[in-house]
C-alpha cells in the first residue's frame, strides 16, 4: 500500500522534492514510533499506533528507494513506468486485489447459496421409517438421501396441493 502511494506521489516530481518527502516520512516515521512505545492514538481516524508506525516506516524506506533509482538512472523527475521494480510491485499488489475479491465473491456466493439450504432432523413413525429404510436399502443410499430425493421433486399444484411424481431413486 506505502509502495503504491508513493509511486502516485512521485509521478514526475525532482530529486529535491522527493528528498523533502524523505525527510517528511523520516519525520513521521520517528513520531509514530515514539506515539507507538508511548501508547495510545494519534487521532481519531488511526487507532493503532503501531500501523501507523509500519506504514511510514515503509513509505521512509519507498521515497529512499525512489531517490536512489532516480540517482542511478539521472533521471531529472521520476516516472513510475521506467521503475520496473516498482511496476512489478503494483502488477502483484493488483493481482493479489483481483484475487482477494474473487474469492470475497465466492464466499459471499457460497454463503448465499448455503442460506439457501435446508438442515433438518426428522423423525417419522414406524411405517414410513421401515418404507424409507427398504426404498434406501434397495437403491444402496442412506434413508436421507432418499429423503433429500423426494424433496428435489415435490411439486406445488396452484391449489396449493403437494405430491411427488413416480421416480426411482438413484445414485
Amino acid at each position: 500500500m506505502a509502495r503504491d502511494q508513493v509511486r502516485r506521489q512521485a509521478d514526475v516530481l525532482d530529486i529535491p522534492t522527493v528528498e523533502k518527502a524523505i525527510t517528511e516520512a523520516a519525520v513521521r516515521e520517528r513520531e509514530s514510533a515514539e506515539q507507538s512505545r508511548r501508547g495510545g492514538s494519534f487521532s481519531e481516524f488511526e487507532t493503532d499506533p503501531e500501523r501507523l508506525a509500519d506504514i511510514w516506516a515503509a513509505k521512509h524506506a519507498e521515497w529512499r528507494r525512489v531517490r536512489d533509482l532516480m540517482v542511478a538512472a539521472s533521471w531529472g523527475a521520476y516516472g513510475p513506468e521506467g521503475d520496473t521494480q516498482g511496476s512489478k510491485w503494483a502488477q502483484d499488489r493488483a493481482k493479489q486485489r483481483e484475487n482477494a475479491l474473487a474469492e470475497a465473491a465466492a464466499f459471499t456466493a457460497r454463503r448465499r447459496e448455503e442460506a439457501d439450504e435446508l438442515r433438518m432432523e426428522l423423525w417419522l413413525s414406524a411405517a414410513p421409517s421401515r418404507l424409507i429404510r427398504t426404498v434406501a436399502e434397495c437403491a444402496g443410499l442412506q434413508p436421507a438421501q432418499v429423503l433429500a430425493q423426494l424433496a428435489e421433486r415435490i411439486v406445488v399444484s396452484e391449489d396449493g396441493s403437494v405430491s411427488v411424481p413416480p421416480f426411482s431413486p438413484n445414485l
